[in-house]
């Protein structure tokens, strides 16, 4: 029987016996969200990186034209990069190419899940499809929703996805859920997207430098059915 719990950042898998678990890995503003829309929109992988240097160490192995090479730190975008949101980087993305990305907190967490048999990236956006794979095909795993979070600290709009991921796999028949989940769940249960992400600390922050487009983009639920997932350190479509 499945196991639903939810880690409200990323740092908290530090602590985490990770074998035999399912992660899926939250950051719905915006660098999940953004890498779930360039697989769904036909790029060939996403190699998730930890910081800019790497970022750029990756593009040398690519030719020009082939990839875009996106990334921020503390949501200032870096220089030579693409910005970090998801509609941006479908501006540039070439058919079949390669997102090379780093983030500040996103594509941390995903090496910090890197050790767990399977990991998974989710938003908002291709809610039903992780959880659908994940039913299908772990269905007596314990699994984490890692919340990524900012650099130590809780963010609203994660709890959010999380919670909405809850709510799927409780319609799916799941029944055992951590207080953390059970939270999370009660959280989606009461409010919209549009409350959660518009009222959150990143998302007001990406109103005042009027990116609400991209908020819009990243609050639609399960409109893609892309499930990506971690495989030697870069995702693909499942």
């Amino acid at each position: 029987m499945t196991k639903v719990h939810v880690l409200l950042k990323k740092e908290e898998l530090d602590g985490q016996r990770l074998d035999g678990k399912v992660v899926v890995v939250l950051d719905v503003l915006f660098a999940t969200s953004t890498m779930v829309a360039a697989l769904a929109h036909g790029a060939a992988e996403v190699i998730p990186t930890l910081d800019g240097d790497a970022a750029r160490r990756h593009a040398l192995e690519h030719a020009p034209g082939c990839f875009v090479l996106a990334g921020e730190l503390d949501a200032v975008t870096l220089d030579g990069f693409t910005s970090a949101t998801p509609q941006a980087v479908l501006r540039e993305m070439p058919p079949g190419g390669t997102l090379i990305y780093s983030t500040t907190n996103g594509t941390v967490a995903l090496a910090r899940a890197a050790a767990a048999p399977h990991v998974y990236a989710a938003a908002l956006l291709n809610g039903e499809a992780v959880v659908e794979r994940i039913v299908r095909e772990h269905g007596d795993a314990t699994v984490l929703l890692v919340c990524s979070g900012s650099a130590d600290r809780f963010n609203l709009e994660d709890f959010y996805g999380a919670g909405y991921l809850v709510s799927l796999f409780h319609r799916a028949g799941v029944r055992d859920f951590t207080d953390a989940a059970q939270a999370a769940g009660l959280l989606h249960q009461g409010s919209s997207a549009e409350q959660c992400l518009w009222s959150a600390r990143v998302g007001r922050h990406m109103l005042r430098k009027d990116l609400e487009d991209e908020l819009r983009f990243a609050a639609r639920k399960s409109c893609l059915d892309v499930v990506p997932k971690l495989v030697d350190g870069r995702l693909r479509a499942t």
